[in-house]
C-alpha cells in the first residue's frame, strides 16, 4: 500500500530547500545538501517531491505567494488609499533591503538560472511578473492620476531597483530614498505641470521583518 503524504515532512524539507536556494541559488544546491541540512531521508524527500525539478517548482510556487501577502499587508496598512498601498509595498521591501540578510527577489535570481525559456521554471516566473505589473497596474488605476498603467510601472522600476541595489549594497544602498522617491514619482503622476498643487502622504507603518525562511523580495 502507498504511503500517504505528510505534510510536516514535505514542510520541513520545502522549507530548509527555500532557504538554500535563495541564499546559494538552485543549482548550486543538490538534493543531498537539503536532505543532510533537514535530516530527511532520501526515500522520505523522493516521496513527497518525484525530482529536484518538482521541489524548485514548489519553491518558485512558495516565492509567488510572497507577493500577494505582501499585497495583502500593503491594503490594510493604506485602508483604501490606492496611493498608499503603492507606497505601503516600497516601504516594506525598503525595510527587507536593509537587512544584511537580503539577497534580492528570489524569483528573480532563479530566472537568471534558468534561461530557456521552455523551461517550466523560466515561464513560471516570467508568467509571475506579468502577474505582478498587473497588480500594481490595477491598484494605480483606482488612484487619481493621469496615467495610471505609467505610474505602475514606475513604482515596478523602484521595487525593482530595490531588490538589486539593496541585495548589493545593504544599508549603504539607496533603499532610505525610496519611499521619498516613490512620492514624488505619485506626485508628479497626479499633478497636471505648473499646478502648484502639493500633495502630502502620510508616513504609513512599516509591516513586521520576514520570518525566518520566508522568500525575500518577490
Amino acid at each position: 500500500m502507498a504511503r500517504k503524504p505528510d505534510p510536516e515532512a514535505r514542510e520541513r524539507m520545502l522549507r530548509t530547500a527555500t532557504r538554500l536556494f535563495a541564499q546559494h541559488g538552485v543549482h548550486a544546491v543538490g538534493l543531498q545538501q537539503i536532505i543532510d541540512d533537514c535530516h530527511c531521508g532520501k526515500n522520505l524527500l523522493y516521496r513527497e517531491f518525484g525530482s529536484k525539478d518538482e521541489l524548485v517548482m514548489a519553491f518558485l510556487e512558495r516565492c509567488a505567494r510572497s507577493w500577494q501577502e505582501a499585497l495583502d499587508r500593503a491594503a490594510r496598512a493604506a485602508d483604501g488609499d490606492p496611493a498608499g498601498q503603492l507606497l505601503a509595498l516600497v516601504d516594506a521591501l525598503a525595510e527587507e533591503a536593509a537587512d544584511p540578510a537580503f539577497r534580492g527577489c528570489a524569483l528573480r535570481n532563479a530566472f537568471a538560472e534558468f534561461p530557456d525559456e521552455d523551461h517550466p521554471a523560466h515561464q513560471f516566473i516570467v508568467e509571475h511578473y506579468a502577474a505582478r505589473q498587473a497588480d500594481l497596474r490595477a491598484i494605480a488605476r483606482r488612484a487619481d492620476v493621469t496615467d495610471p498603467d505609467e505610474l505602475a510601472d514606475r513604482v515596478e522600476l523602484i521595487l525593482d531597483g530595490l531588490n538589486t541595489n539593496g541585495a548589493v549594497l545593504g544599508t549603504r544602498g539607496a533603499a532610505g530614498v525610496a519611499r521619498a522617491f516613490a512620492e514624488d514619482v505619485i506626485r508628479a503622476a497626479r499633478v497636471p505641470a505648473g499646478s502648484g498643487r502639493q500633495d502630502s502622504f502620510p508616513r504609513l507603518p512599516q509591516r513586521p521583518r520576514s520570518a525566518s525562511g520566508r522568500p525575500p523580495g518577490s
